[in-house]
């Protein structure tokens, strides 16, 4: 696997969240057991070893926005609507929307949008950074696939390192985060996807990458 496109099937939304009329009715013991499965997911999708990009249309609400925040891309089409209201019932975004949220935008517009529980169209979203690219109605699934076929079409090795090189840098401080990138290099830099990259360049043609 070298990329992957997170979407929804669902002809209004990319996703809402939590269903609210079902937790109405949740004791504490069910809501532990709940978010349990849910801080999963989000993992699943946050420490995807490999790029990952969502396909955004419709609503992408509460944890459904935190889902694409999971992703390193949103693709987002112009029917798009986002945000995190969970401060308006009571509760934070859970999962890792306070923290994703800020890495993108920064503290400011992440406190406007966490505090106001505001909901941004497609081209609010994508003039403050939260979202990466906006292409027109029912073209998010399609120019998502497409990106990725173009990010799959290089080294497996570098991507993988690459990626990994970026999160796990980007809390620390500068010469800790070299240190990351260097053994990131050092892990590309002698693999055989190196050598196969190399050699293809100078035959001019495609790499077949051993991955």
């Amino acid at each position: 696997m070298r990329a992957v496109v997170v979407s929804s099937s669902a002809e209004r939304a990319f996703c809402v969240g939590a269903d609210l009329k079902e937790r109405n009715g949740f004791s504490d013991a069910d809501l532990v057991a709940q978010r349990l499965v849910t801080r999963a997911a989000y993992r699943g999708v946050l420490d995807l070893p490999v790029p990952a990009v969502a396909a955004v249309h419709g609503f992408a609400l509460g944890g459904g926005f935190e889902i694409a925040l999971s992703c390193d891309l949103v693709v987002a089409d112009a029917t798009a609507v986002v945000g995190l209201p969970e401060v308006s019932v009571g509760v934070i975004p859970g999962g890792g929307g306070t923290r994703l949220l800020t890495r993108r935008v920064g503290w400011s517009r992440a406190a406007d949008l966490v505090f106001t529980a505001r909901r941004l169209t497609a081209e609010e979203g994508l003039a403050l950074g939260v979202l990466d690219r906006v292409v027109e109605a029912g073209a998010a699934r399609d120019t998502a696939l497409g990106l990725a076929a173009t990010i799959a079409a290089h080294s497996p090795v570098g991507l993988r390192q690459a990626k990994r090189a970026m999160r796990l840098g980007l809390d620390v401080d500068l010469a800790t985060g070299l240190e990351v990138e260097d053994a990131a290099w050092r892990a590309t830099a002698f693999s055989p996807d190196r050598a196969e990259g190399v050699r293809a360049f100078a035959e001019r043609r495609t790499p077949q990458w051993p991955g």
